[in-house]
């Protein structure tokens, strides 16, 4: 562990007494656009959880996604998310008896590599460590902790997840916006600006499109919606326009229904992929099964409620999906998780990622003892 590693972002650790440390938890749920990371204290699991859970701090950074930031700006806001998070609750590094980070942009076990040897730059070894794609805690937020059944995310970007109670797994979408991320906020934003322009140059229909996003943008005519566009093509600054385009939608623009629509039927499709493949649904596609529904996109505090369409279109094929509104966030749902693997016994979720993680460790060590093997033997 580098008690320092990063600047003083550590130093309130001189603070805190040792003797008054309660062994903590950390969960972390880090997206495009922003990262949450929770302090919880160890709970036993023989007993029903308290309603409300004792979050201790709850602490609040942004993007952490490796493939929208960079390696470099992902590793320094999860450290000093964590770091604030323990700082707010009276905590050190010490107390901490495991870690979960859920992360968008872990698509692959090398992300989960890379992210395991960041952690264990950080903890003490005795510290366990969990890396998972975010939306594994966005489904555990949904079934407290369980990894059993579907979520569908839909906010900046989108994915659909699930588990079988025997631990099978399968995702469909969040391959980000080049490779068609339709139905998340960036995909139906996006939708809204290419139509404006193809209004403009007489390649497609009239839209209200138009002169909202301009009013909106304080825009004076649609040419210079190429120029914002470009400006600052981030994902979350483009999926803010979502909004805008429920609006004209619920006005009664023939154009942002069709986007809605659409974006409806990818979101349904994403859910589908991913209950055929692990047969959530049993065999006559009525067997029970929760779906967790996460995301501004789904949040129902409009006429045209996206997650009600989307849950409209899977009953017809999926008669047994439960939709679960979270009462946790996802954060919350990564600390659950990790009190759930240690309830088992398991050191660090992923395929093989323990052996290959000691395997590193072991290697560096001999390259160590090599070095200086070699030094002492040119004195």
């Amino acid at each position: 562990m580098k008690r320092y590693r990063n600047g003083g972002i550590w130093d309130f650790e001189h603070q805190v007494p040792l003797s008054t440390n309660r062994p903590v938890i950390l969960g972390l749920d880090g997206g495009t656009t922003s990262t949450v990371c929770i302090c919880m204290p160890i709970m036993p699991l023989s007993e029903p959880l308290p309603d409300p859970l004792p979050v201790l701090a709850r602490a609040l950074a942004g993007c952490s996604n490796h493939n929208s930031v960079g390696e470099t700006a992902a590793r320094e806001t999860l450290e000093e998310v964590m770091a604030d998070a323990l700082s707010k609750s009276g905590s050190n590094r010490s107390a901490v008896r495991a870690v979960c980070l859920a992360v968008s942009g872990v698509n692959h076990p090398t992300d989960q590599q890379r992210i395991l040897s960041w952690l264990r730059d950080i903890f003490p070894c005795q510290v366990k460590l969990y890396v998972r794609n975010d939306a594994v805690a966005a489904l555990a937020s949904g079934t407290m902790g369980k990894l059993h059944g579907c979520v569908l995310i839909a906010g900046t970007g989108t994915i659909a997840y699930g588990f079988t109670e025997d631990g099978r797994e399968a995702r469909a979408a969040g391959a980000g916006p080049v490779l068609g991320d339709w139905g998340s906020g960036y995909g139906i934003a996006a939708q809204a600006l290419t139509a404006v322009i193809r209004a403009h140059d007489g390649r497609g229909p009239h839209t209200m499109l138009t002169s909202t996003i301009l009013q909106t943008l304080d825009l004076s005519s649609a040419d210079e919606v190429i120029g914002w566009t470009y400006a600052d093509p981030s994902w979350a600054r483009i999926a803010a326009l979502v909004p805008v385009v429920v609006s004209c939608a619920e006005a009664g623009d023939e154009v942002a229904n069709k986007i809605l629509k659409e974006a409806v039927q990818e979101l349904a499709i994403s859910v589908k992929a991913v209950v055929q493949r692990l047969g959530l649904c049993g065999a006559d596609g009525k067997n029970y099964f929760p779906l967790v529904m996460v995301g501004g996109v789904l949040e129902a505090n409009q006429r045209w409620d996206i997650g009600k369409e989307v849950m409209n279109f899977i009953s017809k094929d999926y008669s047994g999906a439960l939709p679960i509104r979270p009462k946790v966030e996802p954060a919350v749902g990564a600390a659950l998780l990790a009190l759930n693997e240690e309830k088992d016994g398991k050191e660090i979720s992923g395929a093989d990622a323990m052996p290959l993680l000691d395997a590193l460790a072991l290697a560096k060590a001999v390259r160590r003892l090599m070095a200086k093997a070699m030094h002492y033997l040119l004195l």
